[in-house]
């Protein structure tokens, strides 16, 4: 049986190339069932130097975003309300090309700000009732940079919604201990 195809939405200060680096050990401990194809090609928003410490992960060389949530400098955080933003109509135009070209796939995995493309609330129009399909959420109970109740809260966009919940921070975790939640998800679509 061939692979699952799953579209790799990168977050914030990332980029394809460096999110498919830092989900490796996803991609090694799901390689017979799922293939992970990355967003390759020039699209988001490009990063300027931020002269202030940034909480959370190390940003990456060429790192880009989606949008910015604040449009005046040219930032986001995923803890600020988004009801208007920059980037936003070329990114999902971007994702939709994507799937045009690329797909079919059989899912998305967003990391961060890719998560958050279905829970801003431009999209609110999109989901006058609760999503059907089928959905995993994965995150970390120690993580700063999306806090544990933000995750929760998405949850409730979801019909029976999954959880993997970890005592980690901002990553896609992959330890062998997560491999039965994975694999046990994704036989539903096997």
């Amino acid at each position: 049986m061939a692979p699952l195809r799953v579209l790799s939405i990168h977050g914030y200060r990332q980029n394809g190339g460096s999110f498919r680096e830092k989900t490796g050990a996803l991609r090694k401990l799901l390689k017979k069932s799922v293939e992970l194809v990355q967003l390759r090609r020039s699209v988001g928003l490009i990063m300027h130097p931020d002269p202030k410490p940034v909480l959370g992960p190390v940003v990456d060389a060429d790192a880009r975003g989606w949008w910015f949530s604040d449009i005046v400098a040219r930032s986001f955080s995923a803890q600020q309300q988004c009801e208007v933003s920059l980037g936003l109509d070329q990114s999902v135009t971007a994702v939709r090309d994507i799937i045009r070209t690329q797909g079919p796939f059989d899912g998305i995995l967003g990391f961060s700000q890719g998560r958050r493309l279905s829970a801003c609330s431009e999209h609110e129009r999109f989901y006058k009732s609760m999503l059907q399909i089928p959905s995993l959420h994965v995150f970390g109970q120690d993580d700063r940079v999306i806090p544990d109740h933000m995750s929760k809260d998405l949850l409730t966009l979801f019909k029976d919604p999954q959880i993997l919940m970890h005592p980690g921070g901002h990553f896609v975790p992959a330890a062998s201990a997560h491999r039965q939640t994975y694999q046990d998800f994704l036989k539903r679509f096997q």
